[in-house]
């Protein structure tokens, strides 16, 4: 995450500014010169009135600061709801040293007169809107500028990034330009004209090509921020020259690459994160790590690492996360003594081939709250000691060769602040534990305990788990009814029971589960723990819209199960629905016509069942519906011509005979393919018979049952 962080030096000089006393009030020129900056907006945001309630005086204007000379020498209008271009008359106020416009909705670009001001030396304007050119170095300007601190974060500038600019910065300490859209390379002029710079943070813009080894010249350099980019080449030797270096990260360009240099590293003592996830590099993890003592983050996933964690990463006791997933590391997790990490909060190993046992020293990292060791070849059963873990809110084992589910369950449950838990993929072939003593997890939001070839019934200490938001069991062998208690649970809104040999007809019971009927949003957990990418592999990668800032899916999965009867008329009651599956069962009767009041669904598949009658005109009205399947059932009549249904493809509706429509091998005639009714399916199709044969009308009553819908992660 791109933050800004002002030096101490700088925050000093605010302080003498700010609590600085004029003595003399302001002049008719700077005042004038306000006034012309206030006069530029389209919307002052309440400025004006509080301005003129303030009297002549300028100095005692709001956002505005002085000195003993009644010299305006600050402007601090952020937030303040601004709105329309930045007037350069601000730059004729000759005493102006710091510049704050933050966090408003301007337009246009920022005038050059700010950028090379005589006498600015902080100027802020980012998350303002701003677009265009960042200002280049002007021909007339020659002389050294005083600016000291230049944050234009989080706007809309595009284009090269300039590079001349930097020629008349030798006083400048430090520059944001994070979240734009900059193209081109990183300036190799950045260090050269301005080598007091100690933040550099050049983020989530489009930069592209090689680190320029000029960046070395920057001997006081402590932050170096540049990911998320389209950087390649490697590391330039010279980087490793700033040893005053405490943030290095260039994660998620994707083109750097190369091994990481043991001797190298080594120099950079005062580091604190190291980010270089995200990107091609390969090689292993330097034994010589073990000597960056004050290093706190270390984030080297989505490479190509591979070989063993070096044992002296024990050393590094201010570890607070570790993140090396999806690489090629190799060899048993024993080598570290976690034990030494007290402070480790974050360890995520997931998408690599180690094996082994999980060693005990990891059980001794007190305040560990996630941990994810994923897809991998860890074997055996989970230590007792796993209770230890007070804080742990996060644990994904899935996808390993771990045994015994009834003791891991019952070792879990003392990890009393767990809310997420993903131990798919093992315990293959055992029985879930119908324990009632099972207990605990009062915090537990997310259990996934699919794909392990379970035996036995969905168990009821599952019913104590009364904040649970999302239950996966799916491709498991789980006999019996769905219990009448999952309506208790108020809080679940995704429900995937599919692949599974469940028996029995729909519930009443799951009818009426709150969340399903309820538009309020289904928001997940502490956003904290999204750190982990949790989506890209707890679920379905396909979901990946629902990210973290959105609403997640309310989902119901009962597909490749073995139901009976009629899908129940209450169905109609899940009006907050987006995915319905009820595919692959025995369901029978007609698709009920309270389908139209899921008017939120957007995936609905009833295919694979013995599903009778004609399709309802109501699910016309299903305007969100982007996925649609109710092939092979004993469906008949026409496909309706209109409205969300006749854009679906004939796979859509394929193995039913009796169906008709210009989609499918069998074509309706010109009057049976007119538009179905609203009113009456059946109806309307009477009246075709009437037409065609013997010209009586009748009427033929309406019967509709209910309807299902389907909605995944999209």
């Amino acid at each position: 995450m791109c933050s800004f962080n002002i030096p101490p030096i700088v925050l000093q000089l605010f302080l003498l500014l700010f609590l600085a006393s004029p003595t003399t009030a302001c002049t008719d020129e700077e005042k004038r010169n306000l006034l012309q900056f206030l006069a530029g907006l389209s919307r002052d945001g309440g400025l004006a009135t509080s301005w003129r309630n303030n009297g002549t005086d300028c100095c005692k204007w709001e956002g505005i600061s002085c000195n003993g000379d009644g010299a305006v020498t600050g402007v601090s209008l952020e937030s303040k709801g601004l709105e329309g271009p930045i007037s350069p008359f601000l730059a004729n106020l000759t005493s102006l040293l710091c510049v704050n416009l933050s966090h408003n909705s301007f337009s246009g670009g920022l005038p050059a007169e700010l950028m090379f001001s005589r006498s600015i030396i902080v100027l802020d304007v980012s998350f303002s809107r701003l677009n265009g050119l960042l200002p280049e170095l002007p021909s007339l300007v020659t002389t050294d500028r005083p600016l000291q601190v230049l944050n234009i974060s989080s706007n809309q500038f595009g284009s090269e990034f300039p590079s001349a600019t930097w020629k008349v910065m030798k006083n400048l300490i430090a520059l944001n330009a994070s979240n734009n859209s900059f193209t081109g390379h990183i300036p190799s002029s950045l260090c050269i004209g301005s080598p007091s710079l100690a933040l550099l943070d050049l983020c989530y813009n489009q930069l592209s090509g090689d680190i320029p080894n000029t960046l070395g010249n920057c001997s006081k350099l402590k932050v170096l921020k540049a990911g998320n980019n389209h950087l390649t080449g490697i590391l330039p030797v010279e980087i490793f020259h700033t040893t005053s270096l405490e943030y290095l990260s260039f994660p998620n360009n994707g083109g750097l690459q190369g091994e990481l240099n043991g001797a190298h590293i080594v120099k950079l003592s005062n580091l604190l994160t190291l980010d270089l996830g995200g990107n091609s590099f390969s090689g292993t993890i330097p034994e010589s790590i073990g000597q960056l003592r004050n290093l706190e983050e270390l984030h080297l996933g989505s490479n190509n690492m591979s070989g063993e964690l070096p044992s002296t990463m024990s050393n590094c006791t201010n570890l607070k996360t570790i993140d090396l997933k999806i690489n090629n590391l190799t060899g048993d997790l024993g080598k570290v003594n976690f034990a030494t990490l007290q402070n480790l909060k974050s360890l995520d190993l997931m998408k690599n081939n180690l094996g082994g046992i999980i060693p005990e020293s990891i059980y001794s990292c007190s305040n560990l709250t996630a941990l994810r060791l994923s897809d991998n070849h860890f074997h055996g059963e989970i230590s007792t000691r796993i209770g230890n873990l007070k804080h742990l809110s996060f644990l994904s084992l899935t996808e390993n060769s771990f045994t015994n589910i009834t003791k891991t369950l019952h070792a879990l449950q003392s990890c009393r602040s767990i809310s997420i838990l993903l131990i798919g993929k093992n315990f293959m072939n055992e029985a879930m534990p119908p324990d009632e003593t099972i207990d605990g997890f009062q915090n537990l939001q997310y259990l996934s305990v699919q794909h392990c070839s379970l035996t036995g019934r969905i168990p009821i200490w599952l019913s104590k788990l009364t904040n649970l938001k999302t239950l996966e069991l799916f491709n498991n062998r789980l006999t019996g009814p769905v219990p009448d208690w999952i309506n208790s649970l108020n809080h679940l809104f995704y429900l995937d029971v599919s692949n599974n040999s469940l028996t029995g007809e729909i519930p009443v019971a799951l009818m009426e589960m709150p969340m399903l009927k309820s538009d309020k949003p289904a928001i997940f957990w502490d956003p904290r723990l999204f750190d982990l990418d949790l989506l890209i592999y707890a679920v379905d990668p396909s979901k990946l819209q629902y990210r973290i800032n959105s609403d997640w899916c309310k989902l119901l999965n009962l597909g490749n199960n073995k139901f009976t009867g009629m899908i129940p008329q209450e169905i109609g009651q899940l009006k907050a629905l987006l995915y319905l599956n009820l595919s692959s069962n025995n369901f029978y009767g007609e698709i009920p016509q309270s389908i139209g009041n899921l008017t939120n669904l957007q995936r609905l598949d009833l295919s694979n069942n013995h599903l009778t009658g004609e399709i309802p005109a109501a699910l016309e009205i299903l305007h969100f519906l982007s996925e649609f399947n109710i092939s092979n059932n004993d469906l008949e009549g026409p496909v309706p011509t209109t409205g969300q249904l006749s854009t679906f493809q004939a796979s859509s509706f394929n193995g039913n005979p009796k169906l008709c429509g210009p989609m499918l091998i069998n074509h309706c005639s010109s009057v049976e393919a007119a538009p179905i009714s609203i009113i009456s399916a059946k109806k309307c199709s009477s009246n075709v018979i009437f037409v065609t044969a013997f010209g009586v009308f009748f009427g033929v009553g309406v019967l509709y049952d209910q309807l299902i819908l389907f909605r995944y992660f999209g």
